[in-house]
């Protein structure tokens, strides 16, 4: 399937545009998503949401966006992973020069944060569609589910509007007359929305997955409920909303849905540790496997070098020093290449993330959400409680690894615990490391630290992304983030 969607690249002049038509060329939906197959065709707006299938499609349409551009895509220069893995103490770039050095360099400036433009073009067709939905006219037999996935939808995305650049304007309808002079709102005000956008998708949602007919599937392609309710816990931990935090992960934990299996089955298709997986629009492997495998030998002869496989960063010193001895997740979630002696120089391994392993499509999908990260965020919750019972949330993670238990301690301690796990758990997992060394106040001293390495200098502007020049050009309201030449 395939949507036209506004191209434009600044925010302004993307919400200008209300939606007068839309243009909707439909092929081989069922094997996206389980999608919905229609004849292609050109059908005004106010049709759109005439019917479940029309509005299956625009939905759907959504998901395959995210496939194809923006934090979440194959491409390497955009995805969230990968570019904030380089941009703090993740991973390390192999070849000087190339697009990874600005991000691994922290030199990233105002007409490098595409995923800004790329965010807001995905809220406006979400805005469209939710306001398309609520007052379409036809007899919806599963308004709910689309309602609730498109709430959901806004939430995560405006997640990651407010991690990457900070206070963001609230967009919340497609009238361009608001749209185009809005202010930037404060991260907590923010907060609030993506809470409230959750709270309403949680209500809508189901128990069970749907597919794009509206009927239940094993498929953990499509937001449900614990969806909702795993990426709520997420949103009141970032929100230092301790109670809440806690009382939504502890609805996921519960869910016999969801288990925590061995290492080497938690990214597998048919994992149970997922909650949600991005699906693709066709048979392929996972923007993982291609960033930092596709195909590379474990021994390279030169002048072959990991780049010749078209992999161009490696796991830096500072993560693999991080594991501690008998870690499976080192076992199981990092594979070495060496590139062997010559005349002039000795040999050199490299080792690079394997948390996704096959060549084979759709062996495995780019997992969102799974259940270990609720263990932790239970765990930081009742730490910051002082609750005893958050070192047994933090031992289930280090169990699953391999490791020993961790005994009682001060709150400090345990806390910093928690923080090494996450490091350890989640690495190059969707922006994870970057948003925790932000939030917990860490992040100007690590990178004090691994800026040298990286032969750079951090200043603490950097936390922060800059937004890009024409859209503060077309919006006398929109202030821009300070440090960046504009």
């Amino acid at each position: 399937m395939k949507m036209t969607f506004y191209s434009d690249c600044s925010l302004s002049k993307c919400l200008l545009a209300v939606a007068a038509t839309l243009t909707i060329t439909l092929s081989s939906c069922e094997s996206y998503l389980d999608g919905t197959q229609l004849p292609a065709n050109t059908i005004a707006a106010a049709d759109v949401y005439s019917n479940d299938n029309m509005v299956s499609t625009v939905v759907t349409g959504i998901y395959l966006n995210m496939n194809g551009s923006g934090p979440f895509t194959g491409s390497a220069s955009g995805n969230i992973g990968y570019t904030m893995g380089l941009y703090t103490d993740e991973l390390k770039n192999l070849l000087s020069g190339n697009f990874a050095d600005v991000f691994y360099k922290n030199a990233v400036q105002s007409g490098q944060s595409g995923n800004w433009s790329d965010l807001y073009k995905k809220l406006f067709t979400v805005n469209t569609a939710i306001d398309g939905i609520n007052t379409s006219k036809g007899n919806l037999a599963y308004k709910d589910q689309w309602l609730g996935e498109c709430y959901f939808l806004r939430a995560y995305f405006y997640y990651y509007l407010v991690n990457i650049y900070g206070p963001v304007p609230l967009a919340l309808t497609n009238d361009y007359t608001i749209n185009n002079r809005l202010s930037r709102a404060p991260e907590a005000d923010v907060y609030k929305q993506i809470i409230a956008d959750l709270k309403m998708a949680q209500s809508l949602l189901s128990d069970e997955y749907k597919n794009g007919y509206g009927a239940t599937t094993p498929n953990r392609f499509r937001p449900n409920k614990a969806v909702a309710t795993a990426m709520l816990a997420r949103a009141y931990l970032y929100a230092k909303d301790w109670a809440n935090a806690e009382a939504q992960a502890t609805a996921l934990i519960g869910n016999t849905n969801y288990e925590m299996p061995a290492p080497d089955q938690v990214f597998l298709a048919n994992s149970k540790e997922t909650i949600w997986a991005l699906a693709t629009s066709s048979p392929k492997i996972t923007n993982e496997y291609g960033f930092y495998n596709n195909g590379m030998p474990a021994t390279i002869t030169p002048p072959q070098t990991p780049a010749s496989s078209s992999v161009f960063a490696a796991l830096s010193s500072t993560l693999l020093n991080a594991f501690e001895a008998g870690d499976l997740r080192f076992t199981n979630w990092t594979r070495s290449s060496t590139v062997v002696a010559t005349s002039t120089s000795p040999a050199t391994t490299y080792y690079f993330p394997a948390k996704y392993k096959s060549a084979a499509p759709n062996a495995e999908y780019q997992v969102l959400l799974r259940l270990s990260e609720q263990y932790l965020i239970r765990a930081e919750a009742r730490a910051m409680q002082n609750k005893s019972n958050a070192i047994e949330d933090l031992n289930v993670v280090r169990l699953r690894a391999g490791l020993q238990g961790v005994s009682g301690g001060t709150q400090a301690a345990l806390l910093a615990a928690i923080a090494r796990e996450r490091q350890m758990e989640l690495f190059t997992e969707c922006g994870h490391r970057f948003f925790d060394l932000k939030r917990t106040s860490a992040i100007d001293a690590v990178m004090a630290v691994v800026a040298p390495i990286k032969l750079t200098t951090w200043k603490s502007y950097m936390a922060y992304w800059p937004i890009p020049p024409n859209d503060l050009l077309q919006n006398p309201n929109l202030t821009p983030n300070p440090g960046y030449l504009q």
